[in-house]
């Protein structure tokens, strides 16, 4: 039985790291770093990084990320990584710029660096990126050759960040241990390819565990700006131990519930890490977990503030036809879903979604 660990080749967590990365850029290559960046980081930070890399005397071309991973757009980034000429990728922003640089890395074959501004996604550490079509409509999971070379996180511009994005990056973290743990009773495949690690499953309970003493105090710390131990546990927690957790352990049920939620586009206003908070309930529901465990996840989602109903998620008029086309795409083929330890069918998944709905808001 083959057991797998991927991870980045470096993660590094601190206090102004953003403005320290020429430093663990250029070991990497010698003519300068094609950095993508979402509009709002390269206002926030665009000069001092540049400024940064003005003062190393080494070249950054910064290209704007137009708010979809999807083929389209990163095709038109290689293009202009190919008219620039150089030699790192590097990709600032949250989870969708930060899948685009590493789906640029993997079809180029350049080393790639990551710095999250935000913690909302296990995205920053993992060889895997998520395709949407231009629309917003989940498409593929792209498989990488590789882990980021770097992952940098700078936990002052975390802080800075809205609450929101922290708290959606707790509702993604939040799956990693009951998919990872469900994969390892099944015996699935994990995203790693290989079966789930005893270490991978420890890191994803770990992860749990510092959710639940720390989120809502890492909350606060976000909404007034200052960085706290419980701040910078929970970064740790939905960055490194959630990346390395699922990409390790697995994925199951919650995240397959995400990609069927894409289908309704009153939900597209909600964060992936929102959504896969509520698909949690919803594999814990298929799971038949004992009460206590469920009711331990939704106070947990109150707490912080995830969504643990429909109505939450934005689907306000809950039909039956939309809960059969959620449960229908969660159960595409090939979709994680079927690493559950327990039967899977459609009209098993509507009845999952209406239960959890139902006991999320009792």
């Amino acid at each position: 039985m083959e057991r797998r660990i991927y991870a980045p080749s470096k993660y590094i967590q601190g206090s102004g790291e953003i403005f320290k990365l020429p430093d663990y850029i250029k070991p990497l290559g010698k003519k300068g770093a094609f950095t993508i960046a979402s509009p709002g980081t390269i206002e926030r930070y665009g000069d001092r990084i540049k400024k940064s890399f003005a003062d190393a005397s080494f070249k950054i071309e910064v290209a704007p990320f137009n708010r979809e991973c999807s083929k389209r757009e990163i095709d038109s980034l290689i293009e202009k990584l190919k008219k620039a000429d150089l030699d790192v990728v590097v990709g600032i922003g949250g989870g969708k710029a930060i899948d685009t640089a590493k789906a640029v890395s993997h079809y180029t074959g350049l080393p790639v660096v990551i710095v999250p501004t935000i913690a909302s996604t296990d995205a920053p550490c993992s060889a895997l990126a998520v395709i949407y079509t231009d629309g917003g409509v989940f498409e593929n999971y792209l498989f990488l050759k590789n882990n980021p070379n770097v992952v940098i996180v700078d936990v002052d511009v975390i802080a800075s960040a809205p609450a929101r994005l922290l708290v959606s990056g707790m509702g993604d973290a939040l799956s990693t241990y009951f998919e990872a743990r469900a994969c390892d009773i099944s015996r699935a495949t994990a995203i790693s390819g290989g079966k789930p690690s005893k270490t991978a499953v420890a890191l994803a309970e770990l992860c749990y565990n510092i959710l639940i003493e720390d989120g809502l105090k890492a909350k606060i710390s976000v909404e007034n700006h200052v960085v706290s131990t419980a701040l910078e546990n929970i970064i740790e927690a939905n960055t490194f131990l959630s990346g390395v957790g699922f990409e390790s352990g697995g994925l199951a049920a919650a995240h397959a519930i995400h990609n069927g939620f894409t289908v309704l586009p009153e939900t597209h206003s909600c964060y992936h890490g929102e959504k896969v908070a509520f698909g949690t309930i919803v594999q814990l529901v298929i799971e038949d977990a004992s009460d206590d465990h469920i009711f331990e996840v939704i106070t947990f989602c109150k707490t912080v503030g995830l969504p643990t109903t429909l109505a939450q998620l934005g689907v306000k008029d809950v039909t039956p036809e939309k809960i059969k086309a959620v449960a229908a795409a969660s159960c595409a083929e090939g979709e994680t879903i079927y690493n559950m330890h327990t039967e899977i069918t459609v009209e098993k998944v509507m009845a999952a979604i209406t239960i959890a709905d139902k006991l999320g808001g009792m």
